[in-house]
């Protein structure tokens, strides 16, 4: 109310879709801009300072009430913690060797089977298949100089993700808003914190930091404040369709941020990817259990 009273423009007049694209866009921004980073403090260490920062901003901010904890949910906090910090790793790992967009198709390949999955159709198998040959055009495997270190990083990111998806569903039928994520990305920077302590030891001066929380804002934090304002106005299939851009949108900030121009094959790569993605969806709708302790929101399929 105090934003109308001054003026300001009410968030509900940006479509939802809008918001949506604007989350994707945050998140392979800042996907893009952890590159120069990652040539002072390396992968881990730029997925350790992210994911610290991005952990700071969360506790200070949703202040989660450690006595709503049960013991029965100690074990999916822990687990998805612990696979969020290694998607992070991962992930950054393999755009330190492959192209922006090539990792990020290669990395959906995660959810888009688990979207394909729950459509309980067997016909639905065909969108990840479709996927998967988007990814041969743009990974290019007959090549001589394929790196397979960053295909392979990438592809165990897609495996931390589909994880990271179903665990996600599990906490957020436990706790709403960010309270799961208040809990989850500090576990996260403590498991990345092994990996990326030694590898930014010495290096982090005041530019750096300053660096570690401006890509911590474009992702998590941006992305899921944007998202959850979206997912208020759009349903889980039109949100999940909606994020089958992000590999295009990956190739486009590639592009313009780090000059990884795709060849015509890689273009047409892509394009199956988004397809198969926006294709998967349907019916992907998932209704929230009756007996959660917490309702749940809208999951919000976010890697951090």
């Amino acid at each position: 109310m105090m934003a109308h009273r001054r003026g300001l423009p009410s968030a509900t007049l940006v479509p939802p879709w809008g918001l949506a694209v604007a989350a994707m866009l945050s998140v392979q921004l800042g996907s893009a801009l952890s590159v120069p980073l990652m040539e002072h403090i390396g992968a881990a260490g730029t997925a350790w300072l992210r994911l610290t920062m991005g952990a700071l901003v969360f506790l200070a901010v949703a202040r989660p009430p450690i006595r709503s904890v049960h013991r029965q949910d100690l074990p999916v906090l822990l687990a998805l913690g612990i696979v969020t910090g290694l998607m992070t790793m991962l992930f950054l790992s393999a755009i330190e060797r492959i192209p922006l967009g090539t990792a990020v198709a290669v990395e959906f390949l995660g959810p888009l089977t688990v979207a394909a999955a729950r459509s309980h159709s067997r016909r639905a198998l065909v969108w990840p298949a479709l996927a998967l040959t988007g990814v041969v055009l743009l990974t290019e495997p007959w090549r001589p100089d394929l790196d397979l270190l960053g295909v392979g990083c990438a592809a165990a990111s897609a495996v931390c993700w589909a994880s990271y998806i179903l665990l996600t569903q599990r906490v957020g039928d436990r706790f709403s808003g960010i309270t799961g994520l208040s809990f989850t990305i500090p576990i996260a920077a403590m498991v990345a914190a092994g990996f990326g302590v030694p590898q930014a030891v010495g290096q982090l001066t005041p530019a750096v930091l300053a660096a570690g929380l401006g890509l911590a804002l474009l992702l998590p934090v941006l992305p899921f404040a944007f998202e959850l304002l979206a997912l208020r106005r759009l349903t889980p299939a039109a949100f999940g369709t909606l994020m089958a851009l992000e590999p295009a949108i990956g190739s486009m900030l590639g592009l313009v941020v780090l000059h990884q121009a795709p060849s015509l094959l890689q273009a047409v790569g892509v394009a199956l990817v988004v397809l198969a993605g926006a294709a998967a969806q349907r019916g992907g709708r998932r209704q929230p259990p009756p007996t959660a302790r917490v309702p749940a929101r809208n999951v919000v399929i976010r890697r951090s």
